[in-house]
C-alpha cells in the first residue's frame, strides 16, 4: 500500500466558472441567489450574492457547499431527525437544506457549490446547472 496518492484539486478558475455558470441560471430564471463555491475540505474559494438575494442565505449557501463536498453527496437527503442531529453535533455546519452539490471529478470529491435564496427546487436546479459548466463534472 502506498503511503500518498495524488488528488485532483479544485482551481480558482474553476469555481469562477461553477460560480458564473450558476449566476447565469439564476439570471435564465429570474432568480437571484447567494452562491458558495468551496474546496474539498469546505474552504470557501467563491461567492457571490446576487442583487435581491437574502442576506440569510449568505450563510446557508456556504453551508449546504461545505456539506456536499465533505460528504460527497447533495444535500437534502438525509432522514428527518437524523438531519437535527447533525446540525447539532456540528454546530449548524452540516445542513440538510436541499441546493448543495458535490463536485465530482473522475470519482474524486473536489469541491462543493451551495446555492440558496430560491424554493428548495430552484436552488437545486441552479447549483446542478453549474456542474456542466466544469468539464468531467459528475452530474447528480
Amino acid at each position: 500500500m502506498a503511503d500518498t496518492t495524488q488528488s485532483l484539486k479544485l482551481t480558482s478558475e474553476g469555481a469562477f466558472k461553477l460560480l458564473q455558470a450558476a449566476m447565469a441560471k439564476a439570471r435564465e430564471m429570474n432568480v437571484p441567489q447567494c452562491i458558495s463555491v468551496v474546496d474539498a475540505s469546505g474552504q470557501l474559494l467563491a461567492f457571490a450574492r446576487m442583487d435581491g438575494a437574502f442576506a440569510l442565505s449568505i450563510e446557508t449557501s456556504l453551508a449546504k457547499a461545505m456539506t456536499a463536498a465533505i460528504y460527497g453527496l447533495p444535500t437534502g437527503n438525509i432522514a428527518a431527525g437524523l438531519d437535527l442531529k447533525l446540525a447539532i453535533a456540528t454546530q449548524g455546519k452540516r445542513i440538510n437544506l436541499p441546493g448543495g452539490m458535490p463536485v465530482i471529478i473522475d470519482g474524486h470529491v473536489v469541491g462543493g457549490i451551495g446555492v440558496g435564496s430560491g424554493t428548495s427546487e430552484q436552488d437545486r436546479q441552479v447549483a446542478a446547472a453549474a456542474l456542466g459548466a466544469l468539464a468531467g463534472a459528475k452530474q447528480l
